[in-house]
């Protein structure tokens, strides 16, 4: 286990050192933010009252509901990307092959790259909530950082999984990334990142059931507008929990098989 924090750390702390260098796209991003949020800021001044009886359980307040919606989201564009945009670093940096032929394991190669984009979308959701509270009404003054913690870590192993899925593929096919486009569409429409799933078909309703981040933006809207505990989430927590228990070890086994079938066929400077 030291090993594997000491290990973890040197990726992460390298990774945020390059980042870091990059300061532009850092205003650039904080001003796209505000733009957003100030986009959504009208949009829910002109929804008004007429979504409260979708919105009910959040006060009716659309704003509230859309801004961490979107703010949350951000975690399954970072999990889909994140672990492919870590494999293209390293074969682009040609540390790849060097790292697989070290005790460095898979697991470890493929979670320590990915650690500094979910620190950034961490950064970006938390620029989000703090622009709400402080200039556009959001109140946070009910949250539960227990279970909104507990949340955002099942957030994060239960969309991880198609994120390694997807750079496995990628690895294999060596263009594009499939899983990215149609996960990341259907999940964004069928989660209710910008309105409520009880707007939907109720047959459609039933499909948003098997995606992730329907679960993971209810828990994280309940614990952060309504301060719900714990127990009043475990419901979507125990869904993303066996999300995380399937999809993770066989996304894992998915890209080991993707690594050995590149390195068999030589065409891992190709990918």
């Amino acid at each position: 286990m030291g090993r594997f924090i000491l290990k973890t750390w040197a990726f992460l702390k390298r990774d945020l050192i390059e980042s870091a260098s990059y300061k532009t796209s850092f205003v650039l991003e904080a001003g796209g933010i505000l733009a957003n949020t100030l986009s959504f800021f009208f949009i829910a001044k002109l929804v008004g009252p007429s979504a409260s009886p979708y919105l009910s359980e959040y006060d009716g307040n659309y704003f509230s509901f859309v801004i961490i919606g979107i703010a949350f989201s951000g975690y399954l564009t970072a999990s889909l990307t994140a672990y492919t945009e870590s494999l293209s670093r390293e074969q682009g940096m040609g540390t790849m092959e060097a790292l697989l032929v070290t005790p460095t394991g898979i697991p470890t190669i493929v979670f320590s790259g990915a650690l500094a984009n979910f620190f950034f979308t961490t950064l970006r959701a938390a620029v989000y909530l703090a622009l709400g509270a402080v200039f556009f009404g959001l109140d946070i003054s009910r949250v539960n950082m227990f279970a909104t913690i507990a949340a955002l870590l099942l957030t994060i192993t239960s969309l991880s999984g198609f994120g390694i899925i997807s750079a496995g593929l990628t690895l294999m096919l060596k263009r594009g990334d499939p899983v990215n486009f149609i996960v990341g569409g259907f999940s964004r429409f069928l989660a209710g990142v910008y309105f409520p799933v009880a707007l939907l078909p109720v047959a459609v309703q039933k499909v948003s059931l098997a995606i992730p981040l329907t679960y993971a933006l209810s828990a994280l809207r309940r614990s952060i507008m309504n301060g719900a505990t714990v127990f009043d989430i475990s419901r979507e927590l125990l869904a993303m929990f066996v999300f995380s228990a399937v999809l993770i070890p066989l996304s894992i086994l998915f890209f080991r098989f993707s690594v050995r079938r590149v390195m068999m066929e030589g065409s891992w400077a190709h990918c």
